[in-house]
């Protein structure tokens, strides 16, 4: 695996007359120092550089010391890279590839294909509609896309088990645009774009939504910046499902389309290092640079390419630079002196925007006139020819180039980032415009502009008829270009996006697996975090299930108890171990493995929702169901990683979210960042999320086994599920006698009801670490109030308000059925006196039931921000 240089990180380093000269190279952090073993040989070297420096200058100087850094990386000679170059494409015209398809055909099916999607947008925005959507977008990226469909993206009827497309959002038309020609989708649907529900036909979702079209979208992409994070786990994951043995993935490949806008969201960003560290040469960024994000530049005063090229090389990746179409190539040979590459190497981006914003004359004078050299080399150029000079993202040879380049290249992951016109081709109102990410509609004078561009056979007439409703086109299924299409896909393993969702059946445990749990703890003190983590050790020992569990920890197992499972589970690691561990001699030592089965991310909760979402969809994925379980400190999942596990609703991502050290009260010391009392609500927002606050350990056993049967068994949901457990210890019962644990499941049973009559009674309600005081709070009522309590455990408010809406829900909307009754109502209806509800979390989470629950209710709870103290103090 390469791994790129810091900055500065060759220096000459000081020595005595008796030592030779040395130079300190640093490497991953570690320094190597090379001793100059033939000071002779050196001495000629740098005095030759100094004579090629005064006798052919600088330029040249240069030239041949680049070639030098170029030469020494093909060698594998350990050297700084570097980490920008100039302004042009990285790969030279006379090392591209032969472009195997027909141009032409393609080109054609590809101004359709535009035509479909920008017609698709504008009649969405049609009178009592009015919707939204974006042209733009895909219409600087269509090449980008056409030449990956049409040659690169395998499907999943493809020997090698198919590729995955993490398609951009915002060029979502133009996706259904394609699958409109193919027959996939029809006029109809696309009719429905952004309206699904009120559409007779059937909608269209405005972005890639798997969840809202399960059997075409596979991967969302917006919210920005959560697509290159799940991109790059996802390719880790492919690797973890070969190095383990369940799936040769070794024929997959992951592209990620991104908008250079997007790159400025710190999930864009913030794991690239990932890609470099595990060597994933099967992921491949495709970055669609038109320069502009959504209300203007992406960097006006700078050069967006060469800033992302300069931190993906630094970050060790492998970049290909799309800059310039094949017109500027006989210019490039043509400047013999460089001056035209200073010119692009110093022009800024605003003003690429600027050009391409008028026409050729003003590129003639604005950037051509900067310097006589370069005025000379377009001096017989006419402005037409000026202004056709491609960006090298609408060159369909030039990207197949990139692509080809970036599919080959091992040991790295690849970022092709690619010069583009956002609006390309929608005519002068829409190209490069500041505006035009938000311009939804064509005027008539645009829409006969561009479909003349387009060369689309559609009339004056029929344009004239409706210009709200311009016609779509397609030649029918027999064209020549739509059977190359389609030949093409089946060719490559069949249509994408594509998400197939039945996979391989599970047999799962049976119950005895469990009762250890509902033994109990006898008089020792026991942590639900502890009992969940020996629930799930114990169905690591299952024959079936446990090699699919995917335990994902940030950095906390210690603290989670889960350091034993380091020695027999291993830690992945795609490199092993190169290294002794200090506590290699000790029996629960750090141990990792090419072969290992958790998934340690360090201090990362984004990183680790990635491989959450990655394992947790594995089953449509790959047909292959794993099961993830990731642990994390409460308070940084759902609120510090909230869009990311919103996402992974929307991929119908299935498994176990574990809110460790959860309550406002109950993680001593932590204080304020830490101190969780709202976790619960903030799940209780995504409709895709189970959540359960269990008080003992056989209801946690009841849990883990339902979240199996729901998410894993033979009709399985598009679930996940969140169980919040505490570090505070105490004795945890048995199950009580002829238990049901319908009411473990639902939300609510009594677990304790008074022994004896009293003047008063009472319903006490309590939940997770609150339920040992719920129970001395009952004895004492009885012993000094006179009052007989009933104590409920409340094993999950969330389910019981879901349960209650539902039941409302039925009566307004079928008021003629007899009228259903809420679970809580049920259970509580013959409960006498006064109920009150109890948590260590905002009394927020308790009063979701409010609704549901008979006669006087009252909360306590924990409103607040968390403070560090002992738990005494606290509550």
């Amino acid at each position: 695996m390469t791994t790129e240089f810091a900055r500065h990180d060759l220096a000459k380093t000081p020595s005595s007359a008796s030592e030779p000269d040395r130079v300190r190279v640093i490497r991953e952090g570690v320094a190597s120092y090379l001793p100059d073993i033939d000071p002779e040989e050196t001495s000629e070297w740098l005095e030759s550089f100094d004579e090629l420096l005064e006798r052919s200058g600088p330029a040249r100087a240069r030239y041949l010391m680049l070639r030098l850094l170029e030469r020494a990386g093909e060698q594998r000679v350990a050297i700084p890279s570097l980490t920008s170059t100039d302004y042009v494409n990285t790969i030279p015209t006379e090392l591209e590839p032969w472009f195997p398809g027909d141009e032409d055909v393609e080109r054609r099916f590809r101004a359709w294909i535009r035509w479909n999607a920008a017609i698709m947008v504008h009649r969405a925005q049609r009178p009592g509609v009015g919707v939204g959507g974006h042209i733009s977008t895909y219409a600087s990226s269509a090449a980008l896309y056409e030449v990956g469909f049409n040659h690169f993206f395998r499907g999943k009827s493809h020997p090698g088990g198919g590729d995955q497309i993490f398609i951009q959002g915002h060029a979502s038309p133009g996706i259904y645009a394609r699958a409109f020609l193919e027959g996939r989708l029809t006029e109809d649907r696309l009719d429905g774009f952004r309206q699904e529900h009120s559409h007779a036909g059937g909608g269209l979702p405005s972005y890639p939504h798997p969840r809202l079209m399960p059997d075409f979208w596979e991967f969302p992409t917006v919210s920005m910046g959560l697509g290159p994070l799940n991109a790059i786990y996802q390719a880790r994951f492919n690797h973890y499902l070969h190095d383990r043995g369940i799936k040769d993935t070794s024929d997959q490949h992951v592209w990620c389309f991104l908008g250079d806008g997007e790159m400025d969201e710190p999930e864009s960003r913030g794991l690239a290092h990932v890609g470099a560290l595990e060597g994933l040469d099967n992921l491949t960024f495709v970055i669609n640079c038109n320069l502009q994000r959504l209300d203007g530049p992406v960097r006006g005063n700078g050069k967006i390419i060469q800033e992302l090229e300069s931190f993906f090389r630094g970050a060790g990746w492998n970049v290909i630079k799309v800059v310039w179409g094949r017109e500027w190539d006989a210019l490039l040979h043509a400047d013999r002196d460089g001056a035209l590459v200073n010119l692009m190497n110093t022009t800024p981006d605003g003003d690429y925007q600027t050009y391409k914003a008028n026409d050729g004359a003003y590129v003639r004078d604005h950037f051509f006139g900067r310097d006589p050299r370069t005025k000379a080399l377009v001096e017989n150029m006419t402005d037409s020819e000026i202004w056709n000079l491609k960006r090298g993202g609408h060159d369909y040879r030039k990207v197949y180039a990139a692509y080809r380049a970036a599919v080959d290249h091992k040991g790295q992951p690849t970022v092709i980032l690619a010069k583009t016109i956002k609006g390309y081709s929608l005519g002068a109102h829409f190209q490069g415009r500041n505006a035009t990410h938000q311009m939804k509609k064509l005027a008539l004078a645009d829409l006969k502009w561009f479909r003349d561009s387009m060369r689309i056979p559609i009339s004056d007439a029929q344009l004239d008829e409706d210009p709200y409703l311009p016609p779509y086109y397609h030649p029918g299924p027999d064209a020549p270009e739509i059977r190359y299409m389609l030949d093409r896909r089946r060719t490559l393993g069949g249509f994408l996006p594509e998400r197939r969702t039945k996979a391989k059946a599970l047999k799962l445990p049976g119950r005895e697996i469990y009762s250890a749990l509902k033994k109990g703890s006898g008089t020792q003190e026991v942590a639900t975090t502890m009992a969940t983590v020996r629930t799930f050790k114990e169905v690591l020992r299952d024959k079936e299930v446990g090699p699919r569990i995917v335990p994902i920890i940030p950095d906390e197992a210690r603290t989670f108890g889960m350091d034993s499972w380091f020695p027999s589970l291993k830690i992945y690691n795609r490199l092993g171990q190169l290294y002794t561990a200090v506590d290699a001699e000790l029996m629960l030592a750090y141990k990792e493995s090419e072969v290992g089965q958790i998934l340690h991310e360090g201090i990362n909760e984004a990183g680790s929702v990635g491989s959450f979402i990655a394992a947790g969809t594995s089953y449509a994925t790959h047909n292959e169901p794993m099961i993830p379980i990731y642990i994390f400190y409460s308070m940084f999942g759902f609120q510090r990683t909230g869009d990311g596990l919103w996402a992974a609703a929307d991929q119908m991502t299935r498994g176990f979210l574990l809110g460790a050290t959860a309550g406002r009260t109950t993680l001593t010391g932590e204080g304020l960042q830490h101190a969780d009392g709202h976790s619960l609500l903030l799940a209780s927002t995504n409709p895709a999320v189970v959540a359960y606050d269990p008080a003992f350990a056989y209801e946690i056993a009841y849990i883990v086994e339902s979240g199996l049967a729901r998410m894993f068994g033979d009709n399985p949901e598009d679930v996940y599920f969140y169980i919040t457990i505490y570090n505070e210890p105490y004795v945890q019962p048995p199950e009580p006698e002829n238990f049901d644990p319908e009411g473990v499941l639902r939300g609510i049973y009594r677990y304790r009801a008074a022994t004896e009559q009293r003047a008063n009674t009472a319903q006490i309600l309590a939940s997770g670490v609150a339920m040992p005081s719920a129970l001395q709070a009952a004895e004492m009522l009885a012993a000094e109030w006179d009052v007989a309590a009933d104590v409920w455990s409340v094993t999950s408010w969330g389910e019981l308000n879901r349960d209650g809406v539902a039941v409302e829900k039925a009566k307004l909307r079928h008021p003629d059925r007899p009228a259903g009754t809420a679970y809580v109502t049920q259970v509580l209806s013959s409960a006498g006196g006064p109920v009150i509800a109890v948590s260590d979390w905002m009394r927020a989470v308790p009063e979701q039931i409010r609704p549901w629950v008979p006669g006087t209710f009252v909360t306590l709870g924990t409103d607040g921000f968390g403070f560090s103290d002992t738990r005494p103090a606290a509550r």
